[in-house]
This record gives C-alpha cells, structure tokens and sequence, in this order.
C-alpha cells in the first residue's frame, strides 16, 4: 500500500498577523491534491494538528471539508488524529458517520483502542490511531494503570500497549502519533506539550510497527529509525524554519511489511525567509537583496535605530513581517533579549525572569509549580474553547 504521510497542517495559523488560510489552500489545492494524484496514494494520513486552535475559524473548517469531501470523491481513504493544537472532542465530531465514506478520525483516546484495517494487493494492513496523549488523558482512559501516577513516558507506554495488544496477529500494522520523541529538533512554532518537567518519550515504544507516521515536530526528520519518521509541517510557520524544506512523506508497505519513504516537496506561493544586512545595503543592492513578496524577516546589522526603517524597507518587501538588531546596543539594568532569543523560551522561563527582573529575586520552586500547574490548565482550555 502507498500512503501519504503529512502532520501539522495548522489551518488557520496567523503568522506576524497574517492570516495564512488562502495560502494553505493555494498549496493543498495547486500542489498536494495533484500530487497525492500522481503517487496514485491510496491513503492520505495526518499525523495531528489539523487545526491552529481548539476553534478555528470557519474558513479553516471549510478548507479541511473541502479537501475531504475531493478525497471522498477519489476514493482516497483519509486516516487522522489530533495534536495538541487540536480540540479532542470537535475532531471526533461524526467520526463514526465518516467511516462510511472512507474517513477515520480519532480526536478522543479511548478504549477499546480498536485499528483501522485497510485491504491492499497483498492483504489487511492495520493503523493504530494514537491522537495527542498526556498523563491526564491516558489517566482518564486506563483508570486502572495510572494508580501509581503516570509520566509522558509511561502514558505513552500503556496507551501504544493497548494499541498494539488490539492489532490482529500477523498483520502488518502502521502506527499514527502526535508526539515529541527524544531526541527530536524543534522549532520555534510548536507550542510545548508540557510546562515543567519532560515531555519526551523514547522512540522504541513505536518499534513493534511496520512504519510510524508522527506529527508534532514541524522538521522532517528521522526519529530514532529509519521507519519511525516526522513529515513536517505542511509549510513554515516561524522564521527559525526558513531554512527548512517542507512537504510530505510517501510511503509504501510491501508484502513483507517493509516500509520505504520517499520526500516528496511542498513550495507555498510565499516562502518564509530571513536576510541579514545593514540598511544601506539592503536598501541599495538589489543583485544581492533582491525584491520579494516573500514572508520576510529583517535582521540589521546596523548598530543604532534607523527612523521608519519598517516602511522604508516595505517598499522593497511589501510582505516584510519583522526587523531585529541583533548588533543594537541597548542600556539599562532590566535584561535584555536580542533578536529571536526570547521566541525560544517557554512561557514559564518568561514569567520566571519577568519575577525575578521585578523583585531582585529568583522565582522559589514552589511558586514556579504554581505557575506550571496554572499555564497546563490554560493549554488544556483553549484546546477545548
């Protein structure tokens, strides 16, 4: 069987204030429709974070309907979970009605943790659907083995037990996760799934399947084996991935249950870019600072502010979404943070020096718990406003 293997679509992302819905739809309906055409995929399989919020906007809604309803039409079968982005409870909306036209959702942990079968030229393939899980919600589905507490990495460990003790014997299998595995590279637009404490779990957990689809990091990249693989974000959602290069994963399972991958490129109608230079420069040399539309970020090598910088440099880039200074010199006692540093740190690590830049004093343990407990109950509502 060949599948498409994609994650973190975040439909309805704002990015510097733009809204990106028209572009994500420039990209699924120009490239990733023709292309899951050409693959001749029988499966598209989303690995979470369909959504940018727990409520989306309706055009968000209506893009993600739209390109079901084309799947539907192709008679291409859609397998997806939810991420952490996503609100568990909306995502399962009419799951169970979907399942007749070819779609499988699993917004909810549940038991019993039942795979979807899929039939190719060589027999039944089965994908174990493991929407995000956090202590809390694998807690709530296993009451009876989170009586001695449960870490990231133990709820990983009974929830994909459970999974794979419910895979009928002998059949190739697939895994679908929304999870950070060690050793993973991050990006500066993935919300962290926990505050305080680790929130990785071990790669071995997922080496009883034949391939692992994985969501949450938006690098593609290898995750401990070759057959264990995020497929990155469907396009740059931050400037510290300018760099990278977006698209999906085909796979294809032999007889045998060997799973090869194939890289397969996205290029949205406007890149993600970073340059560096002085003003002048930047103003002046169009060889080596061309024009662009491009989603732009700005960095100045320019010691001192230069007055409407931000309008004089719109000209050249009408799309240009932020100017740093990495080489200002700033004075003052309260610490400063130069370029994208402060984007890298958690919101507890902002509050924690926002404490101590207040009071003279180092945040207390006891009062960085609170602040951790307070910022894991907000996460947990807005998945679910």
């Amino acid at each position: 069987m060949r599948f498409i293997h994609t994650a973190d679509w975040h439909l309805g992302r704002y990015f510097h204030g733009m809204h990106l819905t028209e572009d994500q739809a420039d990209l699924i309906e120009h490239q990733l429709l023709p292309l899951i055409a050409e693959e001749k995929a029988e499966a598209v399989v989303i690995a979470g974070d369909i959504y940018d919020r727990g409520v989306p906007p309706v055009e968000a809604v209506e893009l993600f309907d739209e390109f079901l309803a084309r799947m539907k039409e192709r008679q291409v079968k859609v397998l997806f979970v939810a991420g952490n982005h996503d609100s568990e409870g909306r995502l399962d909306f009419a799951s169970r009605l979907m399942q007749d036209a070819g779609i499988f959702a699993r917004g909810r942990l549940r038991r019993p943790m039942t795979p979807v079968v899929l039939e190719d030229e060589y027999g039944p393939l089965a994908f174990a659907l493991y929407p995000y899980m956090d202590p809390q919600t694998v807690r709530a589905a296993f009451p009876e083995e989170a009586e001695n507490g449960l870490d990231f990495e133990t709820a990983h460990e009974v929830a994909i037990a459970a999974g794979v003790a419910a895979l009928p014997k002998g059949v190739r299998s697939v895994a679908v996760a929304h999870a950070f595995l060690a050793g993973g590279l991050s990006s500066e637009s993935e919300r962290p799934l926990s505050v305080g404490g680790s929130s990785s779990v071990s790669s071995a957990l997922f080496r009883p399947f034949c391939y692992t689809a994985l969501g949450h990091l938006h690098n593609p990249q290898r995750a401990g084996a070759d057959t264990i693989r995020y497929s990155g974000s469907l396009m740059k959602y931050s400037f510290d991935e300018a760099e990278q290069q977006k698209g999906v994963l085909s796979v294809e399972i032999d007889a045998a249950g060997r799973a090869k991958h194939t890289f397969l490129p996205l290029t949205p109608r406007h890149d993600v870019r970073r340059i560096r230079g002085t003003f002048a420069a930047i103003r002046d040399q169009r060889e080596q600072y061309p024009a662009s539309d491009d989603y732009m970020e700005v960095e100045l090598l320019d010691t001192g502010i230069i007055l409407d910088v931000f309008n004089k440099l719109k000209a050249i880039y009408p799309n240009l979404m932020h100017i740093c200074y990495p080489e200002l010199q700033r004075e003052g006692t309260m610490r400063q943070q130069q370029g994208q540093q402060v984007l890298k740190m958690t919101e507890g690590d902002l509050f924690a020096q926002y404490y101590e830049d207040m009071t003279g004093t180092a945040i207390a343990p006891e009062q960085r718990a609170l602040v951790t407990s307070c910022l894991q109950e907000i996460y947990q509502e807005e998945r679910e406003r």
